[in-house]
């Protein structure tokens, strides 16, 4: 049965979601939500998630939503299928976890007010925070020394091998990189701009950003 990932393929939480389906090797396809209209605000969207966020994904008679819960359901699920983005003990699973949880809780809030403030303020016609921008990027900075000395002792953030922790990383560091201008913030750090290189090569994250 092919997974139904509603959200528009430019999303970070639904780009994240995909590149966890292409590492399982699981069929999938993408349901337009169009978040400028607001779709994901009306009646028939909120009876999938009463938050009104994307993605959603339906696999057969599950529905569920918050990309993060989405990846471990998928990593669980097909653990012996495609990339084994878990670890296979659990002492890895262990670190794995804690790691997917420093991007949630450390890594992704400082690059999130970057990427709204630098990218999309001005395409809304509101003004840029300049102390917000000054916070955000001196918060990520302590981040990503730590980052730097983790990756100074392991290839990915798991340990040696690529896992959701890697994964879960990949759409808002290619804001980052690529839109904000504030890519320094990756290349100053020897490690974590090796690592950077390496996973943003993936094939994988190849193939959804051209979706």
């Amino acid at each position: 049965m092919v997974v139904k990932v509603y959200g528009p393929a430019y999303a970070s939480a639904a780009r994240r979601v995909m590149v966890c389906l292409i590492e399982k090797d699981v069929e999938f396809e993408t349901i337009h939500v169009d978040l400028l209209k607001r779709e994901q605000k009306s009646p028939q969207f909120l009876k999938l998630q009463p938050f009104g966020m994307v993605p959603v994904i339906q696999d057969g008679d599950l529905t569920l939503f918050e990309s993060r819960a989405i990846i471990r359901y998928y990593a669980e699920k097909y653990a012996s299928q495609g990339t084994d983005l878990l670890g296979k003990t659990t002492e890895e699973r262990a670190i794995v976890e804690q790691w997917l949880e420093v991007e949630a809780q450390n890594y992704q809030p400082p690059v999130y007010d970057l990427v709204v403030q630098i990218m999309y303020h001005p395409k809304m016609g509101l003004p840029s925070d300049e102390a917000v921008i000054k916070e955000s990027e001196e918060k990520l900075g302590k981040v990503l020394d730590v980052y730097e000395e983790r990756l100074s002792k392991s290839r990915y953030l798991g340990g040696d091998f690529f896992s959701l922790a890697d994964a879960s990383h990949l759409p808002f560091t290619q804001y980052l990189v690529n839109d904000v201008g504030k890519g320094y913030l990756i290349r100053e750090r020897k490690h974590v701009s090796a690592w950077w290189d390496d996973i943003s090569n993936r094939p994988s994250w190849k193939k959804v950003l051209k979706l």
